[in-house]
């Protein structure tokens, strides 16, 4: 059975898209892995695709075959990709998906078919319709803040949404688990917010420290697993993806 997983807030500049990547990345050591880019802005498919983009997620949503969108990124690593600059999906989003509310369940279900056993979704920071289908479709959502006092609220926010798809839809989308991004516990700042984080005892806290070499990754189309193996971000990212993947 196919393991679909999100990472989302309600907010930007967190790092989602650099810690789906990442993780996802990590997770495709074991698993066959895919990272489906749902966010108009298509950072993933920008970062881990140097071609050009001739089909992408909007087609596959539509009824294109679903192999023609697959990119291989490396050895059990794919991608889903959606064109930089590109309004087929958010018009897809906009005119055609409130009739189709499951159908990110069946795109789980055919990338099952196709072996995929990870399927990791990288959303944009909003809660539209778009976001909406997707939360339905997923098993588990995890949440990237960074330490800042604007983050509880975000956390709150997206709590009580997603309490509120559960009910409407009957669901019960796990939700345990926080990542507080680019913390450095050098600023006094970042560790009174993480000594503040730590306290909520419903949710596992991660901690993935500032490196600005996982910038210098995306740069040239890699991982920082791949660019710097020796970053400091990794046992930490490493923790992550074993404990989605209960290893």
């Amino acid at each position: 059975m196919i393991k679909s997983i999100a990472f989302h807030i309600l907010k930007g500049g967190v790092g989602k898209t650099t810690l789906s990547g990442n993780i996802a990345y990590k997770i495709s050591e074991t698993k066959k892995t895919i990272l489906i880019d749902c966010d108009i802005q298509a950072n993933s498919s920008n970062w881990f695709l140097k071609e050009n983009i001739d089909y992408e997620l909007s087609d596959c949503l539509q009824g294109r075959p679903l192999q023609n969108a697959i990119k291989k990124i490396k050895e059990n690593f794919y991608i889903i990709p959606t064109k930089p600059k590109d309004s087929s999906l958010k018009n897809y989003a906009e005119t055609k998906l409130f009739q189709e509310p499951f159908i990110f369940e069946d795109l789980n279900t055919e990338l099952q078919k196709l072996g995929f056993e990870y399927a990791v979704y990288d959303l944009s920071p909003s809660i539209s319709q778009l976001e909406r289908c997707i939360l339905l479709s997923i098993n588990e959502v995890i949440t990237p803040i960074t330490p800042e006092y604007f983050s509880f609220d975000g956390i709150e926010l997206f709590y009580n949404e997603l309490q509120k798809i559960n009910k409407s839809y009957r669901k019960k989308i796990k939700y345990d688990k926080i990542i507080i991004n680019l913390i450095n516990k050098s600023f006094e700042t970042h560790k009174q917010y993480l000594n503040i984080l730590q306290d909520l005892q419903k949710y596992n806290i991660y901690k993935v420290g500032q490196d600005r070499k996982i910038a210098d990754s995306q740069k040239y189309n890699q991982t920082i697993y791949q660019y710097y193996p020796k970053s400091n971000t990794i046992e930490e990212l490493n923790k992550i993806a074993n404990d989605l993947i209960g290893a």
